[in-house]
């Protein structure tokens, strides 16, 4: 490991050349496209990673090639958890990455945390969620914990390699998180827990959960104000860990169900107040689904370069199956999707450094990615034919891993709700700004409205003149 360097030392050292990934050659842009550059010349579009971001990722690039890639198969085959190469990683500061600096951390933003995990996941897809999903852990505490909380729980992230997990989804509660079952009753200075989770990443192997239970018993208030989040230690009385699922796929990773029985919880270990946790779990997705749409990329792009070198490499009719237009067609949809779903995860990781809300634009990662991550997995076994098929071939573990970006962090089907939802905000929120100009009785003219991220651009021609207005769009009922 002396030869990979901690991220903390980034700006202290040259640039490094871009690694080579995977078993071939690596066939995108995303290697050497990227520019280092810090700032546009005039202010506008920038398609260009800073000089310090491109080191990021091919730190992360050169950590998968070494540690990662000559294992995958042999993890995925013992479904084990690989804590020596998490440990590596927690050394070189693979996680915890956005921990802020005031607490020793690295203070990383989205997108740079979601260039980690594409290469993490191009190298495998089932040891990038099992090390990286502790960060998913660490968001609530990030988002939403006091001075206190932060001090204790990222000191000890920070100290030693321990793992955190999010400790949300139940047997009748996945993507309808408010029905969630799991109670606490607040007693003294404690809070009594109790119900079940399922499906949690990291759920053996974790320190301390973010769980969210219900704290207000009536099961008609609004949810948004009935959830409570919680830091609660693993080894705390009454803390049950279940057997470890045996998975289609990503089976590095360690999934299991926790169940709580009457584990006391002390009220310092409250997130925020009462109430909060709904809230505190939604913009957890908001920040970490442009990484599950970044993991599926990971996946799709893998799948891609696998695919395009056994077509150059495997000959049929006397000449390389990538000449027949049905093999090129299959290369040439992988490619398209791989680069839209790169750049939708960028979009969603932009607008929330950005402070924006990124809702939409996550969502739109989320789903397409996946998308992208199973069907360029799929045509890449079709590609590989019938050697496809073969565990001896490594496209079969890439179609297995890829179902996943399907179902979570919100499945495909509950980010076109999402989707839907924000895009009929924008919506309404033009026809009511076109009602309301129309009706304060000084426009002349017709009127055009654009809406861009979250603002719409209102242009209207008054007395010949070209006026532009931009509004903020604001929450709707």
């Amino acid at each position: 490991m002396a030869s990979l360097m901690k991220f903390s030392n980034l700006l202290k050292r040259p640039n490094i050349s871009p690694v080579i990934c995977g078993s071939g050659k690596r066939w995108h842009n995303h290697s050497t496209g990227h520019q280092a550059s810090s700032e546009t010349s005039d202010g506008g579009l920038n398609f260009d990673l800073t000089a310090q971001q491109i080191e990021i990722r091919d730190l992360a690039r050169k950590f998968s090639k070494e540690e990662i890639l000559p294992k995958a198969a042999e993890f995925d085959k013992k479904m084990e958890f690989p804590w020596d190469i998490f440990k590596k990683a927690w050394e070189i500061g693979l996680v915890n990455k956005h921990i802020p600096q005031k607490y020793g951390g690295l203070g990383m933003n989205n997108l740079e945390g979601t260039l980690v995990t594409e290469e993490l996941a191009y190298a495998c897809g089932g040891m990038q969620s099992g090390i990286l999903s502790t960060e998913l852990g660490q968001i609530p505490l990030l988002l939403a914990g006091n001075d206190q909380q932060k001090k204790e729980y990222c000191g000890r992230l920070l100290s030693e390699p321990i793992i955190a997990a999010f400790c949300v989804t139940e047997p009748g509660a996945g993507s309808d998180v408010g029905s969630i079952k799991t109670t606490a009753v607040k007693k003294g200075d404690e809070y009594i827990l109790n119900g079940q989770k399922m499906w949690i990443t990291n759920g053996g192997n974790a320190s301390f959960y973010f769980v969210l239970a219900r704290t207000d018993p009536d099961l008609t208030a609004p949810k948004s104000k009935s959830f409570t989040g919680f830091l609660v230690e693993s080894d705390l009385k009454g803390v049950i860990i279940g057997r470890k699922e045996v998975m289609m796929g990503q089976r590095a990773a360690d999934t299991r169900g926790i169940t709580f029985e009457d584990v006391r919880v002390p009220k310092e270990n409250v997130l925020i107040g009462e109430g909060a946790g709904f809230k505190i779990a939604m913009e957890s997705f908001d920040f970490t689904r442009p990484y599950a749409a970044a993991g599926a990329v990971g996946v799709a792009q893998r799948a891609l370069d696998e695919a395009t070198n056994y077509a150059l490499e495997r000959k049929t009719f006397g000449q390389p199956i990538i000449n027949h237009q049905a093999i090129a067609f299959l290369i040439a949809e992988m490619a398209m999707d791989v680069e839209l779903g790169r750049l939708a995860y960028y979009r969603g990781s932009w607008e929330y450094d950005q402070g924006k809300s990124n809702s939409y634009y996550a969502s739109i990662a989320k789903a397409f990615a996946s998308d992208a991550a199973n069907k360029a997995a799929s045509n890449a076994v079709q590609v590989f034919g019938g050697n496809g098929y073969n565990t001896e071939y490594p496209v079969e573990k890439l179609m297995r891993d890829a179902k996943i970006y399907h179902i979570y962090e919100g499945t495909s089907q509950i980010q076109r709700l999402i989707i839907t939802r924000e895009h009929l905000k924008r919506v309404k929120m033009g026809l009511i700004l076109k009602r309301k100009l129309y009706n304060a009785g000084n426009l002349d003219a017709g009127i055009s409205l654009q809406c861009v991220s979250e603002y719409w651009i209102v242009e209207t021609v008054n007395n010949d003149k070209t006026l532009c207005i931009e509004v903020k769009i604001v929450a709707l009922d």
